[in-house]
């Protein structure tokens, strides 16, 4: 019969015919915690009838089968409150209240009845390169509008009600997009919305994101072994049609939108592919460093149009990208742009760094007028700093030491001399290894501190130094730790910077695409990584003086490293 339907139809029958497999199990599971009741109500109206002898076995077997039900009616009952009551996982977002962004929501809404499907009910940004529709119908998700993102007053218990889905979109889709390519890449997304409003779907939909989060209610907690282990085993049973009933419905939510921006979507697709690459670039590269100094970029949406404009500029492949910059953005949709990002990049440096949620004293936002001096430069001089202070402890160390120390009670220069004195030569290996282990302990634990520091401010003088507890920080780091060797390049690099800058007039600058930059006569200065490298892997300074030389390093100056 699904075979002979066609159209989005055919997706929506195979999607029901998943949410009935779903609920069947829910029915299966209910049939076994009532059976032991029914066989004790048989058992209790045949001896009441006489059909069945009173005393003896069968009633020794009628109280048997009373206390199973009684004892298997607690436990599911138990079980359902649970899977009932559990707050289903819910996004982080920033919520977009229709009066600031009634252009948006009228696009929107304009889309669903081209579409002929439910408006969704509201809409909200992530800091990532997706898009997607999330059922916030839970009563411990609040108001559909995000009050689950705002303060406990807004996240009280409500019955459950049948509003449609939000909408999620991801913010760098709103800066680097213009308005028609946005229309086109949701119009599957909100296509989406009618499947969602089916009973069968929305029931199914339900079911197993209550078991999903009745599992991680149970986690941990002994006394919820039965019930976590229950869910689970309901969960494992109903994967399967779950997965095939969420492919039905998008597969006829995709069926749906063909008829609208189709051509158009193509195109839009190519610029999730490039938007994707400058976001992580933007994220690694540039947000990264800032965020490790106590910074976080307050316009993290709007730099990833100017690191993609910069893509387009390098890469041959981009071309063409660029000249869609002259049609309106999707960000033009919104009443206050700059708010929203702002908005939208905390969040982006609580799920990315795992920041504070709100800003303070060490964690203050930052301009990109502001970065090269408040991030880069204050970056390499800490590094030059802790550098220094980890070579005055291998200097102590005399079977480690190339050169003579310091005399006794006097500190060493910060120069890019002693620097190369101490990595330069066929001796020098142990000193770099030495080096690499001691950054990274002095690293972890200075990392360590500020974080204990940050989860103070957020969460008062009780929190401890164990992970963050609010559920959001950091859900996904940006990058593994650094090794040893990457530590050191990156501090003699920071240390030849400072140097640069202090005795050859150079500047700190900023990559859209590579991010902390040196600027010699206002343009990057090639080759510096290439030379350190050479000395801390080979121990050859040559490489590296013949730079300085080139730009005018003087390596024997002290340098500023505070």
């Amino acid at each position: 019969m699904i075979g002979l339907v066609a159209g989005p139809e055919a997706g929506v029958l195979v999607a029901r015919a998943q949410a009935l497999a779903v609920l069947r199990i829910r029915s299966a599971a209910l049939a076994v915690a009532l059976l032991p009741a029914a066989a004790a109500a048989v058992l209790a109206a045949g001896i009441a009838m006489g059909r069945i002898p009173d005393g003896g076995a069968w009633s020794a077997a009628r109280w048997a089968f009373t206390g199973a039900a009684v004892l298997a009616l607690a436990l599911a009952a138990t079980v359902a409150a649970v899977v009932v009551r559990a707050r289903p996982a819910l996004s982080p977002t920033v919520a977009i209240p229709e009066e600031k962004a009634p252009d948006l929501y009228r696009l929107v809404r304009d889309l669903a009845e081209r579409l002929e499907v439910p408006v969704p009910s509201a809409m909200a940004l992530t800091p990532d390169c997706d898009s997607w529709l999330e059922d916030r119908t839970h009563p411990a998700h609040g108001s559909p509008h995000g009050a689950a993102n705002g303060p406990p007053s807004a996240r009280r218990p409500r019955r459950r009600s049948t509003a449609a889905p939000v909408l999620v979109i991801g913010s760098p889709f709103l800066w680097w997009m213009r308005v028609a390519e946005l229309r086109a890449l949701l119009a599957p997304v909100v296509a989406g919305t009618g499947p969602s409003a089916h009973p069968d779907i929305a029931a199914a939909r339900r079911f197993v994101r209550g078991l999903d989060a009745a599992v991680a209610v149970a986690a941990g907690r002994p006394a919820l072994a039965f019930v976590g282990g229950v869910a689970r085993l309901l969960l494992h049973s109903c994967r399967g049609h779950a997965a095939e009933m969420e492919r039905g419905v998008a597969a006829a939510a995709s069926e749906r939108a063909q008829s609208v921006d189709y051509g158009l979507r193509i195109v839009a697709q190519e610029q999730v592919g490039l938007a994707y690459a400058g976001w992580d670039r933007l994220l690694n590269r540039v947000a990264l460093p800032a965020w490790r100094m106590g910074r976080w970029p307050s316009r993290l949406d709007a730099g990833v149009v100017s690191a993609l404009t910069e893509l387009s500029r390098r890469d041959r492949l981009a071309e063409g990208f660029a000249s869609r910059l002259g049609e309106r953005p999707a960000c033009d949709l919104l009443e206050e742009p700059g708010a929203i990002d702002e908005a939208a990049s905390l969040l982006a440096a609580r799920l990315f760094h795992g920041g504070p949620p709100d800003t303070g004293p060490g964690w203050l936002p930052v301009a990109w007028s502001q970065y090269p001096e408040e991030v880069v430069d204050r970056k390499w001089r800490l590094e030059a700093a802790r550098l220094h202070r980890v070579l005055d402890v291998v200097d102590a160390l005399p079977a480690l030491t190339p050169v003579p120390a310091a005399p006794a009670g006097m500190a060493a220069a910060p120069t890019v001399a002693r620097v190369l004195e101490r990595l330069a030569g066929p001796a020098a290996d142990g000193v770099a290894e030495e080096l690499g282990a001691r950054l990274g302990a002095e690293v972890a634990r200075e990392a360590a501190q500020e974080a204990l520091t940050a989860r103070q401010r957020a969460f008062g003088a009780a929190a401890t130094a164990e992970p963050w507890v609010d559920g959001l920080a950091p859900l996904f780091p940006l990058q593994p730790p650094r090794s040893g060797r990457e530590l050191l390049a990156d501090h003699v690099t920071a240390m030849v910077c400072c140097a640069a800058v202090d005795t050859a007039g150079a500047a700190p600058g900023l990559d859209w695409l590579d991010g902390p930059a040196l600027l010699v006569g206002g343009a990057r200065r090639p080759g510096l990584a290439r030379t350190v490298l050479s000395l801390i892997e080979d121990g050859d300074d040559a490489p590296l003086r013949a730079w300085l030389g080139e730009v005018g390093v003087r390596p024997e100056k002290p340098v500023r490293l505070v």
